[in-house]
């Protein structure tokens, strides 16, 4: 195990989401309904695909009425029902930068205009299919605060079982089968294989560990050396791309030094 850095590529991305509340809801909400659909079954503890998209949900504070909707939304029939198609665009941002895009759409002709216009007003282009998907790996990704919230007025802020010594939370995250972490400040970031993140979960759960959240995501495999200049350049174009509702997620292969990230949270 190692605390190599991955968290710093997608903290910035979270926080910039973060900021766009309602249209972020809809994306988890659209994630849920694809999820349950394509799983064929409503039950989470059946279909590991929503188990993930609702954890995803419960981590962005999605209300429990809309998971549930939804959810519903999956099984309905006319104009209730779901017709969601999962597509992926592939592209390089300024100084080769590697951007995979997951869409879910209703009218992938709309999608494609709006991600090609992203990428040509950024002075790029998109590439063909499957010349940027091999340089990213799909991961589980599990956070854990090493801190919780006790709702004791005294003692208002607890440690959170192994996660308070890093000796003792890599015995556990071993135990429960992950495949590394590291530590992002008030935060460990844990890593699993795809398949194994909710069993994961639930393993570090059972030994005392409050999990705060989990999802899939994709890692790239090997991370580009950008300036700050071009850095600036590329998180614009992903900000473009992020504002587009069918849009789900964008990863990229920048590789997130301190410096970058400093100048980032600058803009």
């Amino acid at each position: 195990m190692s605390g190599h850095s991955k968290w710093a590529t997608t903290k910035h991305r979270k926080a910039a989401q973060d900021a766009k509340r309602s249209a972020l809801f809809s994306k988890l909400s659209r994630n849920i309904t694809v999820a349950a659909k394509e799983g064929g079954d409503p039950n989470p503890e059946n279909n590991a695909s929503l188990a993930a998209a609702i954890e995803k949900a419960k981590a962005n504070s999605l209300p429990k009425d809309k998971i549930k909707t939804a959810i519903d939304k999956a099984f309905g029939t006319g104009k209730d029902a779901a017709s969601y198609e999962t597509l992926t665009y592939e592209g390089y941002g300024p100084a080769g930068v590697a951007i995979l895009c997951q869409a879910l759409t209703d009218n992938r002709n709309r999608t494609a205009a709006d991600v090609g216009s992203a990428f040509r007003h950024a002075g790029q282009s998109l590439a063909t299919p499957g010349s940027v998907a091999y340089q990213f790996e799909r991961k589980g990704q599990i956070v854990v605060s090493k801190e919780i919230e006790t709702g004791d007025k005294k003692n208002p802020i607890a440690v959170n079982g192994a996660a308070g010594d890093e000796d003792e939370f890599m015995m556990v995250v071993a135990e429960a089968g992950g495949d590394d972490y590291e530590d992002a400040e008030d935060e460990w970031i844990v890593y699993t294989a795809a398949t194994d993140l909710m069993a994961v979960k639930k393993g570090l759960e059972e030994q005392g560990v409050q999990v705060k959240g989990a999802e899939l995501t994709m890692i790239p495999t090997t991370p580009t050396q950008v300036s700050v200049e071009d850095a600036k350049k590329v998180m614009r174009l992903i900000d473009r791309l992020e504002e587009l509702e069918d849009l789900q997620n964008v990863y990229h292969t920048m590789e997130m030094t301190d410096e970058i990230v400093a100048a980032l949270d600058e803009e």
